[in-house]
């Protein structure tokens, strides 16, 4: 009787590890594995530098309130993961459109993080209705060149809203002296900057005592700058597969009027999505044209592949 006991305890066992063998052994199916940079999170505090420029501008990093606020919003940005790498997978596609802007117009580039604290590099539109990558008010935007109608909005225009942008902020520092005020005014507003710079008889951004979006602005700016100067150092790994390529494309001029922007896709063998996507200044289903003629980017190849965008631009 005990042999037949030991021997079922035996059966039993030597099923249960055969079971535990079988269920452990890895799928083939299961062979997609995570990245060799998979970031695991971890609460810590973002190192900051002894020293920081802005625009070439020095930062009083020793200052208690300037260490503070830089390090709330490196905080900020580093545990917004989400946000924070859609940004750097962005930068990749519009980076080098804005830093050649920038470079052409003489303005530092260190003011394409300033692009970032205000739109995080989308489209977006502000409850107070300030729009596109630059966010420009409507009556800004006019004031700088930007065509606004019901049909075309070029705050939604990349390259001509950096150009606006540019040129506003090249005022605003002729008026201030100083890049780092020419932001807070691009932020606040000029007449507003004056005025408390005025009230508080100070000229220096850091020293002011601002309202609340204003006060984080160029502490906001800086911290995207540190992030992507040293991304390791802030938990950032991204695999240059990771990042967004430009897409290819050819510019189309138009002269006459278009009454249906999807019939206009299907003559260019593209679809009507991608028209929008790279002209996102289009803003209804025709484009009336009267004075002056439009370039239209067409996709040099509809629906690319991903990973082809890569190879191309990788080159």
């Amino acid at each position: 009787m005990k042999k037949i006991i030991f021997l079922a305890l035996a059966l039993i066992l030597v099923g249960s590890l055969t079971l535990f063998v079988t269920c452990n052994i890895p799928s083939q199916k299961a062979e997609v594995k995570a990245s060799e940079n998979y970031y695991t999170n971890s609460i810590a505090t973002p190192p900051i530098p002894d020293e920081i420029n802005f625009a070439g501008e020095a930062v009083p990093i020793d200052v208690y309130w300037v260490r503070e606020n830089l390090e709330k919003e490196c905080i900020s940005q580093c545990y917004l993961h989400s946000r924070t790498i859609l940004i750097f997978k962005r930068s990749s596609r519009f980076f080098p459109i804005i830093e050649e802007i920038l470079k052409e117009e003489n303005v530092p580039l260190d003011f394409k993080y300033l692009c970032l604290a205000e739109s995080g590099l989308e489209n977006v539109s502000s409850p107070a209705k300030a729009s596109g990558f630059w966010q420009f008010l409507e009556g800004t935007g006019r004031s700088y060149g930007l065509e606004i109608t019901e049909y075309v909005d070029e705050r939604y225009n990349l390259e001509k809203s950096t150009h606006a942008a540019c040129k506003y902020l090249k005022k605003l520092y002729e008026r201030f002296g100083s890049w780092t005020l020419a932001a807070a005014a691009y932020n606040m507003g000029e007449n507003g900057l004056a005025k408390n710079r005025e009230m508080q008889g100070n000229k220096d951004y850091y020293d002011l005592w601002l309202n609340s979006e204003t006060s984080r602005y160029l502490f906001r700016i800086i911290s995207f700058k540190l992030l992507f100067e040293n991304p390791t150092a802030y938990g950032i790994h991204l695999n240059a597969t990771d990042y967004y390529q430009p897409i290819s494309y050819k510019e189309i001029s138009v002269s006459s009027s278009i009454t249906d922007l999807n019939s206009f896709a299907t003559r260019h063998n593209c679809l009507y999505r991608e028209i929008k996507e790279l002209n996102p200044w289009l803003r209804s289903t025709k484009l009336p044209v009267s004075s002056k003629p439009y370039k239209i980017k067409v996709p040099e190849q509809s629906k690319a592949k991903y990973f082809d965008l890569y190879n191309k631009n990788s080159k």
